[in-house]
């Protein structure tokens, strides 16, 4: 693994300047450091000059009294997320913060300009792809994907075969993981990490994350030109309404949950409640005749779209899981009769398993006759016998992940595992390679954090939020995901991540 690069979101991602402090930059009075946060300016990328001059002029002290504040306000207002599998003492489920970092990630407009495009030509195709995969399989039959890689998969679902949906978009909803790393110039690029279609979460994070800085910060956003998020429910909403069945003209959109215990069920109420649109669970709904109604104080009520914040294996009972207690028997006959709309899709998921991944780029030249604007991290499948034999004379220098993994289990980072560790993984990738891919070590950009210690670099991630209805839209920037354990390259709020404000510049 590359040596983490010294603030490299404010440097740029070629070597830290001879003059900029060596260590971490400490640059903060009080308990977490001594002394102004010592910037040399004049190797500052330009977009970042005016947040350094004003974090420069903050005290330790002020800077903690606005971390405690946010987590209290944070503690209050119940933004939180249950960690599966953990107990506290008393034996019952725990619920933690997720924390929030006070220093923002700063894109400049020509960089946001380049992702967006970037984005919208991706999830497109993806959409394009899932489209075909249900229908007519052109793409599989032009030899570009293994027939097995898909009618194998098992995100794959049959019964969506023939299936129209409106404007022919699966996943409406698109969370697409970004990172910055150096390419072989080392300049900075920005690469697809994962495509998350199914259902993405983290955009009540955004959204709260944004709030809390304006209520710290108000002198920042008079400063700076930042674009705004806050309308991103009513886009949502917009797009939700766009896909209901052909002749709801005022169509009634509801949230549909797995219930409180769910990991992300904040972010259920929150989005439902912002959209003004009811939050129901499965027991809330029924069938009859092919439509779908919600139980109401008034009688029942029908519903045009369901938001689904439900995985596809508990939505039917009748179809999928028949102990499954989360979702409406006779939904699925619903909706392929046409008078009900779930979004995503049901067999979203086959566009965005790791297996699917790296032919993504051959997904954007074959539906839209482009080339990829966003790359791919390279990939190895260890599906294939070749690049099987180097993924495993490589493990101490590549990520392995499962191909049905998320939230940053089961998978391996080499350059940070024991040996134990290492042989464990080459065992599971030899009982099952085509569960697997690999890819190189990137070295993640970095961004200042404020942390115990002071202001020092974090690995950070971005999720975007693409939203396809009749058209392709998205609120300027997204998610940043910081890995707050230093040197860790995993970001996810489950392994100890923590979230940070994103301020896309206006031109």
């Amino acid at each position: 693994m590359a040596a983490m690069h010294r603030f490299d979101e404010m440097y740029g991602l070629a070597p830290t300047p001879a003059d900029a402090p060596a260590g971490p930059l400490k640059g903060l009075e009080g308990a977490v450091g001594a002394g102004p946060l010592a910037v040399p300016t004049d190797k500052l990328r330009e977009h970042y000059r005016g947040y350094a001059s004003w974090l420069a002029a903050q005290s330790g002290a002020a800077m903690q009294a606005r971390r405690d504040e946010a987590e209290v306000i944070f503690r209050r207002v119940g933004i939180t997320f249950a960690v599966y599998g953990a107990k506290d003492e008393d034996g019952a489920g725990t619920e933690r913060l997720i924390p929030f970092d006070l220093i923002p990630r700063i894109i400049p407009a020509g960089e946001w300009a380049l992702l967006e495009r970037g984005l919208q030509q991706r999830v497109t195709a993806l959409n394009r792809f899932l489209h075909d995969v249900y229908h007519e399989q052109t793409i599989v039959k032009a030899g570009l994907i293994p027939a097995e890689q898909i009618l194998q998969n098992a995100q794959y679902r049959p019964i969506m075969s023939g299936v129209a949906v409106p404007h022919q978009v699966y996943s409406n909803i698109a969370g697409i993981d970004i990172v910055r790393a150096p390419d072989a110039s080392g300049q900075g690029q920005y690469y697809v990490l994962e495509d998350n279609l199914r259902v993405p979460s983290g955009v009540s994070y955004m959204l709260e994350d944004r709030k809390m800085m304006m209520r710290l910060c108000p002198d920042l956003f008079a400063q700076h030109r930042v674009a705004p998020v806050a309308h991103y429910p009513d886009l949502l909403l917009e797009t939700l309404r766009a896909s209901a069945p052909t002749g709801a003209s005022e169509p009634t959109v509801v949230v549909l949950t797995p219930g409180m215990y769910n990991s992300a069920y904040f972010e259920h109420a929150f989005l439902a409640q912002q959209m003004g649109v009811e939050l129901v669970e499965g027991q809330d709904l029924f069938t009859r005749d092919n439509f779908v109604y919600m139980r109401t104080t008034r009688g029942p009520k029908r519903v045009d779209v369901i938001y689904r914040r439900v995985d596809d294996d508990f939505l039917d009972p009748l179809v999928f899981r028949p102990q499954s207690t989360l979702g409406c028997a006779g939904l699925l006959q619903a909706y392929r009769a046409g008078t009900v709309t779930i979004c995503n899709a049901v067999g979203t998921g086959v566009a965005d398993d790791k297996s699917i991944y790296p032919y993504v780029p051959k997904m954007v030249e074959f539906y839209l006759g482009e080339q990829p604007i966003l790359n791919n991290v390279p990939t190895w499948m260890c599906r294939d016998p070749k690049e099987l034999s180097y993924v495993l004379a490589n493990l101490k220098d590549l990520v392995v992940k499962e191909v049905h993994g998320a939230g940053g289990y089961g998978m391996l980072v080499g350059p940070a595992s024991t040996a134990q560790e290492i042989e464990e993984f080459r065992a599971a990738i030899i009982a099952n390679p085509s569960g697997y891919i690999a890819q190189p070590t990137l070295s993640l950009s970095s961004c200042p954090t404020f942390v115990q210690s002071g202001v020092a670099p974090r690995h950070i991630d971005l999720r975007p939020f693409v939203l396809s209805g009749k058209q392709v839209q998205m609120v300027p920037g997204g998610l940043t995901r910081v890995a707050l354990k230093e040197g860790s390259l995993v970001v996810n709020s489950s392994q100890g991540g923590g979230t940070k404000d994103t301020w896309v510049l206006e031109a």
